[in-house]
């Protein structure tokens, strides 16, 4: 079969489902990936798929932008002619979507989070629930990584023709493996790994890492990502004051996250953290807003320490609740943090959905044509 992939960002497509790609190719499909240019659509390409260059605006809301992009996706599926297109994250989900539907092609959508535009009210929230319904209608399977998401999905009449949970993009537990932690004698290291953003919690660290400087000045706070946002002056201030370490983007995600005692993720709203689920299975502790997406997780007081989103006074107590643990107790949540991921969140189970929706999505196109 000929699959078509479309994604918002390279990084993303290959982090998080790469193994997926490789098995397509394995099985002899002919695979396209359309997203954006980056370092490692080389990878992809060298790994067997055709790479086709389609520009987004991941977070705009200009219309002539969205228009040119639905024209992009109408354009590429047209001279592509896949059997079965694969879309992720929010305007692929959306334009991919429509754009399916005028060509009447068959496709899978996951639902990565639902985004702010949902999270909102006024306009644009019923703008974007309109598209939604518009481009997810006759989707042969729309995957779901949180039940929270599913659920309010629905709420807004929002439904496919069949629906599946996935524990999120899993994680690749060889690729993250378990590491010893931390020497006893080291500094406690909180770090934060993501998208530079207000969603993201941004404020809401800086602000406690700074309140937790004074009576623990001997705690380290990292922080590491874009800023996709305008924090880059308030994250080197912070830098300068001595309350955090700015890192800027860095690929070596699972060197990071060996070097710390616990990842944090003060994030407003998530499809299934992946960040999450590399600490965990490289044997951290977490600390995370307890929010669908990252609740499912951890397990609280156990794997790691939940606490309120957007609220600096909770993530305040959270840090202090994890610095006084005992070491062994830190040690111990690490343990049992990779063994959850092993149990529940193993990267193949994910692999192995998507193989049989696109089976069935084969099936279906065959019986069609008798």
């Amino acid at each position: 079969m000929k699959i078509l992939i479309l994604a918002n960002s390279d990084v993303g497509l290959y982090r998080f489902r790469k193994e997926l790609l490789q098995k397509l190719l394995e099985e002899e499909h002919h695979v396209f990936i359309a997203l954006p240019g980056g370092e490692k659509v080389i990878r992809m390409v060298q790994m067997g798929c055709a790479f086709i260059r389609t520009e987004i605006d991941r977070r705009g809301i200009n219309p002539a932008n969205d228009i040119a992009l639905l024209k992009k996706y109408v354009h590429i599926i047209r001279t592509t002619d896949p059997d079965i297109v694969l879309t992720y994250t929010i305007k692929p989900n959306i334009y991919g979507g429509i754009a399916c539907r005028i060509l009447k092609k068959r496709y899978i959508a996951n639902i990565t989070g639902l985004g702010s535009a949902l999270e909102k009210s006024g306009i644009i929230k019923w703008i974007a629930v309109f598209l939604y319904r518009l481009a997810l209608k006759e989707a042969s399977c729309i995957f779901f990584q949180n039940a929270a998401n599913q659920k309010k999905m629905h709420a807004f009449g929002i439904k496919g023709k069949r629906e599946v949970r996935i524990p999120g993009s899993g994680v690749n537990t060889d690729e993250h493996p378990f590491e010893a932690y931390p020497d006893k004698s080291e500094s406690v290291e909180f770090l934060f790994i993501g998208r530079i953003m207000k969603e993201k919690g941004i404020e809401e660290l800086m602000n406690a890492a700074e309140y937790v400087k004074i009576s623990c000045p001997d705690i380290r706070f990292t922080v590491a990502g874009e800023c996709e946002e305008d924090y880059q002056g308030r994250l080197e201030e912070a830098q300068q004051k001595g309350i955090l370490t700015y890192l800027g983007f860095r690929d070596d995600v699972h060197t990071l996250i060996k070097g710390c005692s616990a990842v944090v993720l003060p994030s407003y709203h998530e499809g299934m953290s992946n960040v999450l689920l590399e600490a965990s299975s490289g044997g951290r502790p977490v600390l995370a807003s307890r929010i669908p997406g990252c609740a499912e997780v951890f397990e609280d007081g156990a794997t790691g320490i939940g606490f309120e989103a957007k609220n600096v006074e909770s993530l305040k107590k959270a840090f202090l609740t994890f610095i006084s643990l005992p070491y062994e107790k830190k040690k111990e949540m690490g343990l049992r943090a990779r063994k959850r991921m092993e149990d529940r969140f193993d990267r193949a189970a994910v692999i192995q959905a998507y193989m049989e929706e696109i089976r069935r999505a084969g099936k279906e196109g065959k019986d069609e044509l008798i």
